[in-house]
């Protein structure tokens, strides 16, 4: 032998880290999972848990409500041990048909969310992660933080063709934010919602890139409406259920989108702030916007039930849809929900309550939480950058909705 040592191919800095990686699943072994749901939007509840491979869980329900379905919480201390999570009663959620087909998003990080695959059997929710980080989120849908509703307001109105109005309070105190985009002194008013339902978090993303697109100077769309029509966007309606993790109602377990026949600032003044404005402003094109728990498609509910819909208003909503289809093959129109009878819509929801008020094209647009059935994505479902795509893309039937 020569006496020189042999040359492995790897590096000092290799070996420590590999050594410091089996120390770290070593002494993650000593510690036993936890579960946290204290912070913006969380909620879950820990029923049992053996500490290292089986959690059983449920879901709370909304401040005096019995609507739940929203989940989000962190597990803590699991690196390298694999997990099985079960949420009990599943079958007494508001929606239990959502279970079936759905798949739960995990996050390494809070920002960047995929699917992990989920099984709903015997009432219970199931899913398992074989953890690589040493904590994870797990959420109904990725979570859409009032933190970042705020930052998304705050940086919209630093552009010079924004402005911001707090049009008041909510019942826990916190902003009920219009952004308005464009001259207020247009012939078109366009107003659009989200969040009525705080756990339709894809609602805010789809604004997100809805603000996005009207803001972009390069684009030609956006500067062509915004030369004819005025933008009014709340992204969130719903501000305190977002806060307090509800899937669909506000502080005290009222469902803001059966509220729009009413006025009672006592409990629902969320509504009642922006039936006001609108009633400021005047409208000529009405679009909220939402999250559908079953159905694994992108689509829109119309006004054919209200009094005063009738063939041109008919044909107008058809053709809105068909230019949102040829728009983006992320919309259809084949499945969606059983159309109301002539005369028969619930006015107290919003879209057939504007529709009725005011004459104008009032739609309700809904996202899947699961994944788009016609275009499917085994890793992430239906995502946040899809969410905003879809948004981007709803200026393009606009555009042509005006054009006529």
């Amino acid at each position: 032998m020569s006496g020189k040592p042999v040359n492995s191919g790897y590096s000092f800095t290799f070996y420590v880290g590999i050594l410091m990686l089996a120390v770290r699943i070593n002494l993650g072994s000593l510690v036993m999972v936890q579960i946290n749901s204290a912070f913006s939007a969380g909620n879950i509840e820990v029923i049992k848990s053996d500490g290292d491979s089986n959690v059983q869980l449920a879901i709370k329900a909304d401040n005096q409500s019995e609507f739940k379905q929203w989940f989000f919480f962190k597990a803590n201390n699991a690196l390298g041990k694999t997990v099985n999570f079960e949420i009990k009663d599943a079958d007494k959620t508001a929606y239990p048909d959502g279970w079936q087909d759905y798949n739960t998003c995990c996050s390494y990080d809070g920002v960047n969310w995929f699917r992990i695959p989920t099984q709903f059997e015997n009432n219970t929710l199931s899913f398992t992660l074989s953890f690589e980080q040493s904590c994870a989120y797990f959420a109904y849908f990725a979570p859409y933080s009032y933190e970042r509703h705020l930052q998304l307001v705050q940086q919209s109105e630093l552009h010079p063709l924004c402005s911001h109005k707090v049009l008041g309070e909510t019942l826990d105190g916190r902003e009920m934010n219009l952004l308005t985009i464009g001259n207020p002194k247009a012939k078109k008013k366009v107003w659009m919602i989200a969040r009525q339902h705080p756990g339709e978090t894809m609602a805010e993303w789809f604004m997100e890139g809805v603000i996005a697109r009207l803001l972009d100077e390069t684009d030609g769309v956006a500067q062509q409406l915004l030369q004819h029509c005025c933008f009014y966007l709340v992204p969130n309606m719903n501000p305190d259920g977002t806060e307090r993790g509800h899937l669909r109602t506000n502080a005290i377990g009222v469902n803001l989108n059966r509220q729009w026949d009413k006025m009672d600032h006592e409990t629902c003044p969320e509504v009642c702030l922006v039936k006001e404005a609108m009633e400021e402003t005047g409208l000529d094109l009405f679009i909220d916007v939402h999250g559908d728990e079953g159905l694994p498609y992108n689509f829109i509910a119309g006004c054919e039930g209200i009094p005063r819909f009738d063939a041109d208003w008919a044909k107008q909503e058809q053709m809105f849809k068909d230019n949102y289809m040829a728009a983006t093959p992320e919309f259809q129109d084949e499945f969606g929900y059983p159309k109301d009878e002539p005369g028969q819509a619930d006015l107290s929801i919003a879209s057939s309550w504007v529709g009725q008020e005011y004459g104008c094209l009032a739609m309700t647009l809904e996202m899947p939480f699961k994944d788009n059935a016609n275009l499917p994505d085994e890793d992430f479902g239906w995502s946040p950058e899809r969410s905003m795509m879809l948004g981007e893309s709803i200026l393009i039937p606009i555009y042509h909705h005006f054009k006529q």
